[in-house]
This record gives C-alpha cells, structure tokens and sequence, in this order.
C-alpha cells in the first residue's frame, strides 16, 4: 500500500478507507458504480419524512469479537462519528443524531433536509464496529472489532498489519486464509516488488516504473480526480469572458496527456470523468450541447499579461504548466509562472492572486456524489472557489441538483449545472487522472475500485 496509517487506523479519518479496501470494517450500506445506494449491514431502508430515515438491519452478523450487531451498537457507533471533534469529513457541516427503532432497526436524523443519507452513511468513516472497539479519551481501535470477511488481527504501527479470515462472517466467506499488508510509500520499491514477485496486489505504480514491468500485471483504474485550469472571473484579464473562450481555444489537451502523462490519462470533456460513469452519455443531451453554445466567442489574446499558478506536490503539475504556458502564448497571451508547494499556494489562489490556476481536483467526496464538489468550487459562497466565480443561473441550477434525490433526475441536474458552469468558461478541464494498480499473474478477483473504497475482496485468492 502506498500510505501507512496517518491516525492508528481509526475510522473516523481517512485511515478508514484502508479498513475498507481490506474488507474488515462495513459500513451500512455501500454504492454502485452509479453511486446509487445497496445494502450492506443495513437490508432495506425508508425516508420517513424530509429529515429522518429508518434502516433495516441484517439478522444475524457477528462482529469479530463475537458479539452480536445490535441497533444499539449501530447508533453508539454512528453517535460516536457524529460526536468526534474533529468529524469525519463525511458529516462536515451536518448535523446528524441516531436512535434506535425496536431491536432490529435505526433511525437517522438531520437537522436539515438531506436527500443523500443513504450515501453518506457509505462512507468508510462512517463503518460499525463493535463496541469494544471505542476506548477512554475518544481512541477508536477497529482490530478484532469489524464486520467484515477479514478480521484485523494485528498491526505494526506504521510498517505493517495482519488479517486473518473470519470464519462467522454473515457473507461469502473468504476464499483466502489472510492477507499480509505491508505499507511501502516508495515508489519505485511498490514496482520492484511486483516485478520480483514480492507482492500481490501494489498501489499506485509510479508512470516512470510502468516500462519496466510486464503489461499483463499493470491495471488503469479512472479516478474521479479532474486537471483543470481555472480561470479568474473577476479580475484581470480573464474577468471578460471573450479572454477566458480565448484561453479555452488556445488548450491542446492530448499533448498534455501524450507528453506529461505518458498516455494514462483520459483528455476531458467536462468536469466529471470516465470514473463516473453516467457522465459521457449525460453531455449527448440536447440541453447540453444547447448550454455550451452559449459560450462567448474568443477575442485576440493581444499580447495580454497573465499570471499562471500550480504547485510542486504533484509531480505532473508543473509539468502541465510548462506545456499551457507554450499553448497560451501561441495564442498570444505572454504568460508568468509561479510555481510553489501547495501549503504556500492555497491561501493566495483562493484570494484570487492568479489569473489562471492548475489544480488536480477530487470531483466526488466521500457520498459518492459531485454536487458537493460543485458547490465549493463554482457557487458564490463556494469555499474553494479559485475562478472567483458567482453566477446566479449556476448557483440555481447547483440548488435544485442539491435537492433532487439519488438517481437518474439528480444525474441529470448535475449535468445541467456543469454545462452552465462550462458555458462560462469559468473552468477548462484538460484531463482525468487514473490510478495504475499492480497485480501479480497469480491473483484473481482484485477490485479496482475508482473511489478506492474497495481493493481485496471476499473472492480475491490465489490461482490453483
């Protein structure tokens, strides 16, 4: 694995993803690839009413520790997320209590309206765990204390962790005896190790090791993670939307993606990529292509100044700017980089410092959803608005996609709302990144997984 433990393996962090790629700790339910909401712990569920939602449980499933899961320990759990200081990002800015309803059955309430409890009740964080698993002083330890087809027997800090196959798992039991994990944050020694056989399953291979290993154990997975080149909307030279179509036109993504990304990548076409898979036949709407038709035609770039911002973090990024800086000034525009690391670039791009900005973004947070991505990122008040943008048909259209429940309307209302935000040349997507995963010639059924949610699976075993 690529990162070790940043918080003792607790749920209530990012730690809880890799609970969940080892299939140790469940959450309530988890999501399709359409990010649509199926049972897990939980069998069925019902929205009582805007605010309240009551969740069946699974008879019978035992935690690891043999205790029996109960709708006591699912609300002391969820309570326990809901309670944490700080919360899980999950529940950033919700408001969220539980009770039980009879021995068999939760109800989970918001303070506000939320049509997407189902989905974030998916999240890593938010998994069940038994309740010796929440000790004095607010330290949750998930070993022995999950659901899943794998019990966490061990770990060893930040080098390594044991798990072993739980025997009383309410599933389909595990086909392997354990899973042996070993956290290598080095790139080149992640390959070596699939090269030489060392390891099964690897994350993350670096692009430069790829040549160096046989194609048939290399596996792309699309990321929900958009490069784009955000453009200020509200001072400078792109504050006219005429610059901004110029800027948009002067953009040769496959380049970028052939030259920086070694061709594994996919070229963009909207915000949303190829990791959410009902977004291509989305932009095939009339509407959609309607929207984009309305965006300004571009005006001569003129020798116009601009100043482009990006950081040193991700290794491709600066690279990226190198190969935009030449396409911005073919175009005409005279370009300044200004490269830095991020922790001293964030604060002057999210004060509108820079005419045009590079960033690899997230597109989906942890509901599976992008409306929160949008929302930070494009609306007026948004917390992470880079293009300075505020446009009240988009702010609209990011309300009523908010509001719309799970499901092929929602879809569509987002769609709607990245056209609009496309339309105002606010942003230029250029590219969506994919994760490289490594697996040995005598593994099978190893989940690649764009969320990374899922990675070893009750099915994932050696061949003969």
């Amino acid at each position: 694995m690529l990162q070790p433990p940043r918080s003792g393996l607790t749920p209530l962090s990012d730690d809880a993803f890799k609970l969940s790629r080892w299939k140790t700790a469940e959450t309530l339910v988890v999501l399709d690839a359409l990010g649509d909401a199926q049972p897990s712990l939980s069998t069925a569920w019902k929205q009582l009413d805007s605010k309240n939602w009551r969740f069946e449980l699974r008879a019978g499933v035992k935690f690891h520790d043999g205790t029996p899961l109960t709708a006591a320990q699912v609300a002391a759990s969820l309570t326990a997320a809901a309670d944490a200081k700080p919360k899980p990002r999950i529940l950033d800015g919700v408001q969220l209590s539980v009770r039980t309803d009879g021995g068999n059955a939760v109800v989970v309430t918001t303070r506000t309206d939320d049509p997407l409890v189902p989905q974030r009740l998916s999240s890593p964080q938010l998994s069940i765990l038994a309740a010796s698993a929440y000790k004095p002083g607010g330290v949750v330890s998930p070993i022995n204390a999950g659901t899943g087809p794998y019990v966490l027997a061990s770990v060893d800090g930040t080098s390594s962790a044991t798990l072993n196959r739980f025997a009383d798992y309410w599933g389909e039991k595990a086909v392997s005896s354990g899973v042996d994990v070993q956290y290598v944050p080095d790139g080149t020694a992640r390959a070596a190790a699939l090269r030489t056989g060392t390891a099964d399953v690897v994350e993350a291979i670096p692009v430069g090791q790829v040549a160096q290993i046989k194609a048939d154990l290399i596996h792309e997975v699309p990321m929900p993670r958009t490069n784009t080149l955000y453009l200020n909307t509200k001072a400078g030279p792109f504050a006219d939307p005429s610059v901004r179509a110029a800027a948009r036109t002067s953009v040769e993504r496959a380049p970028i993606v052939d030259r920086v990304y070694e061709g594994r990548a996919d070229i963009a076409e909207g915000l949303l990529g190829p990791a959410l898979p009902w977004a291509a036949k989305e932009r095939e709407n009339t509407s959609y292509v309607e929207a984009l038709k309305k965006r300004a035609e571009a005006a001569p770039a003129n020798g116009r100044r601009i100043k482009l911002g990006t950081f040193t973090d991700r290794a491709e990024l600066p690279e990226v700017a190198v190969q935009l800086e030449q396409q911005l000034e073919a175009a005409g525009f005279m370009v300044e980089q200004e490269v830095r690391e991020y922790q001293h670039i964030e604060a002057d791009a999210l004060a509108g410092k820079f005419d045009a900005f590079i960033l690899s973004r997230a597109t989906v947070l942890d509901s599976g959803d992008p409306v929160a991505y949008m929302f930070s990122d494009f609306s007026c008040k948004g917390s992470f608005n880079i293009s300075q943008f505020c446009d009240a048909e988009v702010d609209a259209a990011l309300s009523k996609a908010a509001a719309i429940p799970a499901g092929p309307e929602r879809r569509a209302a987002i769609a709607a709302a990245e056209a609009l935000i496309l339309s105002k040349d606010a942003a230029v997507p250029l590219l969506h990144e994919r994760v490289i995963q490594g697996e040995s010639a005598r593994i099978r059924n190893v989940e690649r997984d764009p969320r990374e949610r899922a990675l070893i699976t009750s099915k994932t075993g050696i061949a003969g």
